[in-house]
């Protein structure tokens, strides 16, 4: 399995957005007063196999149950630290996303939720954000620049916001940021529109990788929605969206950024509920075809996570109205992480994950399969754990010109 490396952003870039930020690490230098900016540390682990071979060890180890929980990224609405410890605590989910009902008035509020959901201090989940800035943005003072105006500069725009919305992420303690849209559409009718970097693929494409290669010294950055809204009209939160483009104009097109953001180093690729007919009947998300052609293809070997499955109940469509057997399908087409949020109920989590064992245990669902997403999703969690990086505000810090 790859190893997605943190690039470092360049110094001028960050401090232009007067980011000042303390990185407190055991063994790890502190920023000095007027420093330029966050300086990521990443603390290697001590035995020479490094998280991919640790996750290999842990998750071999597992019972069929805790690897089935390890694919699972729940939510509950709450900011009660005592509420969500005992529910990571009783689930032992791989995952949690914050909404906007996770989110406190400030940052210091933030931090005592996130810390809550860390069971064990050597083995944090992925807790994950959609913060893209702009239209779709959790934490109310990220104030950087956002898609509708990046579409329109230079990438080291984009780069520079990336890497400051990042280092919020960060700070805040999320480890995962689903916030990179690579979709690109020149409809300008499209719900995706003013979230894109661009409705130009090749230009899109070089924004993407500014904020991929930005992002990834602070948080596993993520793209999405693989293959791409842009071609299929229609908003999937309520429906899949249709398109009969072929994967030849794909490739020539909606791919580029895809391309683009997997070659700067994305830890993750969300795959969205879109209906590509030429290619395959299946929506991306439940089709083995497409994460085919990421892994293969594309060469993508970090982690596939589902758009919400929920999304997929509220289409009414009754092919998609189990979302235990749609987490099963999930996880067969070749995702490694399954998330949960419309629909949800405290127990729904648990209920994906012991429908996932149950089917390694009925056979229809390939153990090997569940094997190897577990031990990407804990590859991830060993991988962000390993920096030993807390991002907290510093109070000593003058913002650089």
């Amino acid at each position: 399995m790859r190893r997605h490396l943190p690039v470092r952003v360049a110094a001028a870039s960050v401090s232009a957005l007067a980011i000042s930020v303390l990185l407190i690490s055991t063994g790890a230098a502190s920023a000095a007063p007027g420093s330029a900016g966050p300086r990521p540390t990443v603390v290697e682990p001590s035995d020479a196999g490094g998280p991919a071979a640790r996750a290999v060890k842990i998750v071999s180890d597992m019972s069929t149950a805790q690897q089935a929980s390890n694919v699972v990224m729940g939510h509950i609405p709450s900011t009660d630290p005592a509420v969500l410890s005992s529910y990571m605590a009783e689930s032992a989910l791989g995952g949690f996303i914050l909404m906007g009902a996770n989110i406190p008035a400030d940052e210091a509020a933030l931090r005592a939720v996130t810390a809550s959901l860390t069971v064990d201090p050597a083995l944090p989940p992925l807790v994950a954000i959609d913060q893209e800035g702009g239209y779709v943005s959790r934490l109310p003072w990220d104030q950087f620049p956002a898609s509708s105006v990046l579409k329109d500069r230079p990438a080291a725009d984009t780069a520079a916001a990336f890497a400051a919305r990042a280092s919020l992420v960060a700070r805040g303690g999320a480890n995962v940021n689903f916030g990179v849209i690579a979709d690109t559409t020149a409809d300008t009718s499209s719900f995706i529109y003013g979230r894109s970097l661009g409705a130009d693929p090749t230009a899109a494409a070089d924004r993407v990788a500014a904020a991929v290669t930005a992002e990834e010294p602070f948080v596993a950055s993520t793209l999405k929605h693989f293959p791409g809204h842009g071609a299929a009209p229609g908003d999937s939160h309520s429906l899949i969206p249709r398109t009969d483009k072929s994967l030849e104009e794909w490739q020539r097109s909606d791919a580029l950024p895809f391309v683009a953001g997997i070659d700067a180093g994305a830890s993750m690729l969300m795959f969205g509920h879109l209906d590509y007919a030429a290619v395959d009947a299946q929506p991306a998300s439940l089709s083995a075809r497409w994460h085919e052609i990421a892994r293969e293809d594309l060469g993508f070997d970090g982690v596939m996570v589902t758009d919400d499955l929920g999304m997929l109940q509220s289409t009414g469509i009754p092919e998609y109205a189990d979302p235990v057997g749609n987490a099963v399908a999930a996880i067969a087409a070749g995702n490694d992480l399954v998330m949960t949020i419309a629909h949800s109920t405290p127990e729904t989590a648990g209920q994906l994950a012991a429908g996932i064992a149950a089917a390694v245990e009925a056979g229809t669902l390939p153990a090997d399969r569940l094997q190897d997403a577990a031990e990407r999703v804990m590859a991830l969690r060993l991988e962000r754990a390993a920096s030993g990086a807390v991002w907290a505000p510093c109070a000593d810090c003058t913002p650089a010109p």
